[in-house]
């Protein structure tokens, strides 16, 4: 088994002879690193009139292993040969180190590189790398993996420690420069003044988008906390991309979340970043923020926008989901405008991610979403709308991953787990621990409220804060020059955050048309694929019977109405039901069936009327066999065009609280079957 280590970039802001003389003061043997138990220079020559060196030492190290590991094995220490190259005239240190000991059965190899900064000549960088190769060993080859990259981590976060330790010892002597080399017959232009060399170092500061190497302050600015480890993968798969990847090499932030997502898998991460990159080509990604203008539809309807920044710093999205009209949404712009808002908003937030990375100097690397679930009913279980939403879902987790740091949901309704049920086996579980319930309306309170994730000014004054988030007018229709300040202010990216309400069914696509059963032609359902159709005449019933073997499981239903009004009923029963195919009769017309005595209507019955949706649901808190019965007015010369779709949630599957959710509708109330028209 073969690990590799790559550590970022440190840079000394120090001077490439200051951080030599430093680091000769670490041999034969330092504090700091206790393992190091000594250092033997077995050879050690100079060349070219001191301008090169090469030295080569062995180096004697404790076992760090525990005790019965180090019984087991029959040594307290072992040892390693290093070789160093000293290039004074480029100024560069190359080290090269392997082990002596258990050579055959075990292969370290290590190369450490000190070396000028290429943009700022008065500080020096530093960067290492590590291969450990496990033959045999003795049975215990997985432990030594292990104690590998703890020794790995371990003498990489000393490493600048030890060198910043030996500089500072050097400033207490009264050293703060060293010469440059020069040769004993270099010109004038080749001199360097040794006072311009000193721990006062000046010149331009080391800008990442100028360079081509990471360096310990840029990840603390902009990636943020990183082990040696993981900055190793980081560096790994930087460079997999730039070597093997056909598209360009995105920045570290995007390779960082890619990383995250797979538990800084390099092969796995790599995978996941080639097919979001080759998504983004195909669908003009790079360019959304710029080609995309919003539908007058989505403007005037669309209940959602950024809202200043949470606690951390997070760029803020304010979505009123039951507000959103998703059915008039989705017929009037379809899935694909829907999933292009969505795209939108994700590169939005990228891009304010970066800005507040920036202005506050520290890393900002996801986002905060506030969902005010207020008006969620069983319209919004609409089922092409809940196959939409999942299908975006699908494309952000896998094109965006690690960008949603806060999901706030508040005055959630107790309709809600239905919904909850059905996506949230589609989002990732690390994402899921993200979301934070609540439930009631008061979601204010300084512990544990919104006040602990937002500041209390910018909460929206729809929860109760003092924050408008839409634009306030002045009373002319005109809007507000506060609106600006107060946005100036707080670092406001604010948007229109419209009310939301029905999209009017003028804004509607035009669909194609087929024939309805009494030759009349009908609008196609625009989803039709996952519907089933029926039609019926006067005095015709349609019934769907379904058996029911799960008590508390959810049945839940979905359908269209055209031409003619229907009448809609859920029943239940414990007597065997026999269909005889005869539209002009129900199942109950048979012998011995009685209402209220051997079946009973577990639903009123709802009017369902020309052009309307009806979406509902009943949780089947016993076995027995639910019937759900369509009927037509007699009184009609029409054929009714009947589109439904149901589905059942099963108990196990079902996460919400059943007394919740029988609370918000009884068995006996139509809120169950609320209506969106």
């Amino acid at each position: 088994m073969v690990q590799k280590f790559q550590s970022a970039v440190r840079v000394y802001k120090y001077p490439f002879e200051l951080v030599m003389m430093a680091y000769e003061r670490r041999f034969p043997k330092c504090p700091q690193m206790p393992i190091v138990l000594d250092c033997e220079v077995m050879e050690d020559e100079e060349t070219e009139g001191g301008a090169r060196r090469e030295t080569k030492r062995r180096c004697k190290l404790a076992v760090d292993a525990p005790y019965l590991f180090k019984k087991l094995i029959g040594l307290d220490f072992v040892f390693f040969i290093q070789h160093n190259s000293l290039d004074m005239k480029a100024r560069t240190l190359n080290i090269e180190a392997t082990n002596e000991t258990f050579a055959s059965r075990i292969e370290i190899f290590e190369r450490c590189r000190y070396y000028a900064h290429p943009e700022n000549p008065s500080w020096t960088c530093f960067d290492q790398s590590a291969t450990l190769d496990i033959k045999n060993f003795f049975g215990f080859e997985h432990s030594m993996e292990k104690m590998g990259m703890k020794q790995y981590t371990q003498t990489t976060l000393k490493g600048k420690e030890i060198i910043e330790y030996f500089i500072n010892q050097l400033k207490e002597e009264g050293i703060t420069h060293v010469p440059r080399w020069t040769s004993v017959d270099a010109d004038d232009s080749d001199t360097v003044n040794p006072d311009t060399i000193n721990l006062q170092t000046s010149g331009p500061s080391l800008k990442k988008e100028d360079s081509a190497s990471l360096d310990d302050e840029y990840i603390s600015k902009n990636l943020g906390e990183m082990t040696p480890l993981q900055e190793s993968k980081l560096v790994e798969l930087e460079a997999m991309l730039k070597e093997k990847n056909e598209y360009q090499t995105p920045d570290h932030q995007m390779i960082c979340r890619f990383l995250r997502a797979r538990d800084f898998n390099v092969e796995k991460s790599y995978q996941m970043l080639q097919d979001s990159l080759k998504w983004r080509q195909e669908n003009d990604i790079d360019r959304i923020l710029q080609l995309y203008k919003p539908p007058t539809v989505v403007t005037k309807h669309f209940p959602g926008g950024w809202h200043h920044r949470d606690r951390d710093g997070r760029p803020l999205y304010v979505l009123r989901l039951g507000h959103m009209d998703v059915k008039g949404l989705l017929k009037s712009i379809g899935e694909e405008g829907l999933l292009r808002l969505t795209l939108h908003i994700c590169e939005e937030g990228l891009q304010l991610m970066r800005d507040a990375t920036k202005e506050l100097e520290k890393p900002v690397s996801n986002w905060c979403l506030l969902v005010d679930l207020e008006g969620l009913s069983m319209r919004h279980l609409w089922r092409p709308g809940v196959k939409a939403l999942l299908n975006i879902i699908e494309t952000v987790e896998k094109n965006y991953p690690e960008t949603m740091g806060r999901v706030l949901i508040v005055r959630a309704p107790r309709v809600f787990p239905i919904l909850w049920t059905l996506i949230s086996t589609f989002i990732d579980e690390n994402t899921r621990s993200k979301f934070l319930f609540y439930g009631g309306q008061n979601c204010l309170h300084p512990d544990d409220g919104l006040e602990r994730y937002l500041p209390s000014e910018i909460i929206p004054d729809f929860l109760g804060g003092p924050s408008a988030t839409g634009f306030p007018t002045n009373g002319f229709g005109m809007i507000s020059t506060n609106f600006y300040t107060r946005c100036y202010t707080l670092s406001c990216n604010c948007t229109l955050i419209h009310e939301g309400g029905l999209v009017p069914k003028s804004s509607y696509r035009t669909a194609g048309l087929e024939s309805g059963g009494s030759g009349e032609e009908v609008t196609l359902h625009p989803h039709h694929d996952m519907y089933k159709a029926v039609d019926l005449k006067a005095n015709q019933f349609f019934e769907l019977v379904i058996k029911n073997d799960d008590p508390k499981s959810v049945l839940t239903w979905d359908f269209d109405v055209l031409n003619v009004d229907v009448y809609f009923t859920v029943f239940r029963t414990m007597e065997t039901i026999i269909q005889t195919g005869d539209l002009y009769s129900s199942v109950f017309d048979g012998v011995n069936l009685e209402e209220g005595k051997t079946y009973f209507k577990e639903e009123p019955t709802l009017l369902c009327r020309h052009r309307e949706s009806v979406q509902g649901s009943h949780v089947m808190t016993t076995a027995g066999t639910y019937i759900l019965q369509w009927t037509c007015s007699p009184s009609t010369e029409k054929v009714a065009h009947l589109m439904y779709h149901y589905e059942i949630l099963s108990s196990a599957n079902y996460k919400g609280s059943m007394t919740s959710l029988q609370s918000g509708f009884s068995a006996l109330s139509v809120a169950s079957s609320c209506q969106s028209r």
